[in-house]
């Protein structure tokens, strides 16, 4: 197997050295990253500047572009391989509910799952480095598992995984996304030249944390596996839209 290996922490974040280990041990894996921490960046594509690809001395590509642009840059562009999956991660933090609006950890992976291949978005559930290697373990045995059985899904998969050693996990659940109470107000301040910036807030405090959403798996120490649709049609209003027309 062929793995694409992109994030938006960064070429040189801890996470994807560690995803890389972890699945180089059971498949063929290319590293193309973005240059520099894109966490935010969410599908966004650079369109009005050249993008430049450097590799790096331990074999990753670094790319002075978005997630979505790795992972576009390795699937559909003259330098392009064969790929059998696209990963994205390991996310410092989670991205889970409304996150992945946002998030270019599951926009990676979905740039993959635009290009028809199958993809992972894996994000630890909380802030900090000391446990990615578990996030690796339990993308690398998923990794084994499709190899020995296809998952024939058109979904993506957001993996979040409770920040503790591997030892610790309580399983795994197949979760929906939950949501967030909005997100504090900007934070209005000056910079030191005395002109108005403003910066995001912190975000919301949980919403909806129902047993069966990714919130709740990973406070009750569940790796968390959420599968996400690129169609966002809202099926179920089309008749009542059409209805409301006709009136």
């Amino acid at each position: 197997m062929k793995i694409l290996l992109s994030n938006d922490d960064g070429v040189h974040a801890p996470g994807i050295a560690a995803l890389y280990d972890a699945l180089s041990a059971v498949a063929s894996v290319k590293v193309i990253a973005p240059d520099r921490n894109c966490s935010g960046a969410s599908n966004s594509l650079t369109l009005h500047n050249p993008l430049r690809l450097q590799r790096l001395d331990n074999g990753f590509y670094s790319l002075n572009g978005t997630p979505t642009d790795c992972v576009h840059l390795g699937t559909n562009s003259p330098i392009a391989e064969d790929v059998d999956i696209v990963v994205s991660g390991i996310n410092d933090g989670p991205n889970m509910g409304d996150d992945v609006l946002y998030s270019g950890t599951v926009a990676a992976a979905m740039e993959g799952r635009f290009m028809g291949l199958p993809a992972i978005a894996v994000s630890m559930g909380a802030r900090g480095h000391d446990h990615y290697e578990t996030a690796a373990r339990v993308v690398a045995e998923l990794i084994q598992q499709m190899q020995q059985q296809p998952l024939r899904l058109d979904t993506i998969l957001n993996i979040n995984v409770p920040y503790c050693p591997y030892q610790q996990l309580k399983g795994t659940r197949v979760t929906r996304l939950g949501r967030r109470h909005r997100a504090d107000v900007m934070v209005r301040d000056r910079d030191p030249f005395g002109r108005e910036i403003f910066w995001y807030g912190p975000v919301g405090n949980h919403q909806d944390e129902h047993p069966d959403t990714d919130f709740q798996a990973i406070r009750d120490g569940f790796v968390s596996i959420t599968p996400l649709s690129l169609d966002m049609t809202a099926q179920r209003h089309q008749q009542g839209l059409q209805d409301w027309l006709d009136e």
